[in-house]
């Protein structure tokens, strides 16, 4: 797991060879005209998601996993604070892999919490799981996040 700004992504696009086309197109794309839903990038090989919601609680929030995709999430607007565990520490499945949508829940708690403003991005590898959509503002759910997932296939 990696959280940085948006300015720093050249450091990152060594470690992967689709990174360098994936930190582009959110440098490159007037993300705050994107409507929420899939937007095509790279074929399936990288697309983005647009998200746009109300956060939920951390109590609400559940930790995920994907095995064919690695995320950058970017958040445009809001603090997303992000739970997150090594998917390795993960006991308890909420839920089987569903591979047509790659991705798994669990009922595990999250290790840490990652206060993500705008601007800011978490990178989630496979081994990373991740509970993202969490805006607590005194302990509600009430916060207004918009941002944008970039999808980069594992291979």
């Amino acid at each position: 797991m990696i959280i940085d700004k948006l300015i720093c992504a050249d450091r990152y696009t060594c470690l992967h060879p689709l990174f360098a086309r994936a930190f582009a197109f959110l440098r490159d794309t007037d993300l705050g005209q994107l409507q929420p839903g899939r937007h095509a990038v790279q074929g399936d090989a990288i697309f983005a998601i647009v998200e746009a919601c109300h956060g939920r609680s951390r109590a609400e929030a559940q930790l995920e996993c994907h095995r064919r995709y690695i995320d950058i999430q970017l958040v445009l607007e809001g603090v997303d604070e992000m739970g997150w565990k090594p998917l390795a520490e993960c006991l308890s499945p909420a839920t089987d892999y569903d591979a047509a949508r790659d991705i798994q829940f669990f009922t595990d708690a999250p290790a840490s919490w990652i206060a993500t403003p705008a601007g800011a991005f978490c990178l989630f590898f496979p081994e990373d799981a991740h509970a993202p959509l969490v805006s607590t503002l005194k302990g509600t759910s009430t916060g207004f996040i918009r941002k944008v997932v970039v999808k980069i296939a594992v291979e």
